[in-house]
């Protein structure tokens, strides 16, 4: 079972305008709302994939309701944790070439409380065989000694800790020694504390994580593809996109298809990485925070490059 964790969910709303022009009144689509956060994302993408999983969440207010009503309409296997504030809600604005606005609210804090009852939630989902994905932004006001703690309560269970989230709370993760971490460039340069801007200093930058008592590094790069830094060495993939509408939820559609294979196969990293890029890149073909199904995944698009340009500038992100 992979079981997320996401403390600050939220619902989205995607719409698409012509050309976004500050200042003017826009004319824009019907928005398309769903269920948002970066590990509800994860879930979404393994239950409509067939692969099991459940999303822990704190849902607050209108649109917490709206948000577990989503996510129990498409079947998504969820545990709700009632809390006092209110569920945060994004905007996402799409023009026809590809670029994406996003307007991301805060969220609210998770009193003291409700952190000891997510926490008494999650222990209860979770079994030593399980991975465990902590995925997203922390709340305002979460110290990152209680995300600390967090993770720790998981680890005392015995599961696979895997982390997607940045700044802080990515650094004071590493302590936790999860055994999967999935930052994007930027997120991994932060982290370090200097730039990557070549495929050797992302593998650099990896191996910097791993000596600090990470597993393993999952990079994505974007369009230039993905990085895998492990004991067993270096993976390099990348993928052809045929049609990009929104890279919202790309990374964690990668994260999903790296784990639906990886959770189930630990010896075969290479497969893991090529599912990965194929739902990363059949996520950028759709609309708003929408993850792929089956059928928009085309494994055919995706590679792995055994003798990559290593000292090649990256594509600007």
């Amino acid at each position: 079972m992979i079981v997320t964790v996401t403390l600050n969910p939220s619902l989205d709303r995607t719409v698409e305008v012509d050309a976004l022009v500050r200042g003017a009144v826009l004319r824009t689509s019907e928005p398309v709302v769903e269920p948002g956060g970066k590990g509800v994302n994860v879930t979404r993408a393994l239950a409509l994939n067939g692969t099991p999983s459940i999303a822990v969440l704190p849902v607050g207010g209108a649109e917490g309701a709206e948000l577990s009503a989503l996510l129990e309409t498409a079947g998504v296997a969820a545990r709700y944790v009632p809390v006092s504030g209110r569920t945060r809600s994004n905007l996402t604005v799409a023009e026809p070439d590809g670029v994406i606005t996003k307007l991301n609210e805060p969220g609210s804090p998770l009193s003291t409380a409700d952190l000891s009852v997510l926490t008494e939630v999650l222990a209860g989902a979770v079994t030593a065989s399980d991975w465990v994905v902590v995925s997203g932004s922390i709340p305002p006001e979460m110290t990152t000694d209680q995300f600390v703690t967090l993770l720790d309560s998981v680890a005392a269970i015995g599961a696979s800790l895997a982390i997607d989230t940045s700044g802080d709370a990515l650094l004071a993760s590493v302590a936790a020694h999860p055994r999967l971490v999935k930052p994007n460039r930027s997120e991994l340069a932060e982290v370090v504390g200097h730039p990557v801007d070549s495929i050797a200093e992302v593998i650099a930058a990896g191996e910097q994580l791993r000596s600090r008592g990470v597993e393993r590094v999952l990079v994505s790069l974007g369009a230039d593809g993905a990085v895998l830094v492990s004991e067993h060495g270096v993976i390099v993939g990348a993928s052809i996109v045929t049609a990009q509408r929104s890279t919202v939820g790309a990374g964690d559609c990668f994260l999903a298809g790296f784990l639906s294979r990886f959770s189930l196969d630990e010896t075969d990293e290479s497969a893991a990485m090529l599912e990965a890029l194929a739902w990363g890149a059949a996520a950028v073909s759709l609309p708003g925070s929408s993850v792929p199904g089956p059928g928009d995944i085309a494994r055919s698009n995706v590679q792995l490059v055994w003798q990559p340009d290593l000292d090649r500038p990256l594509v600007a992100t």
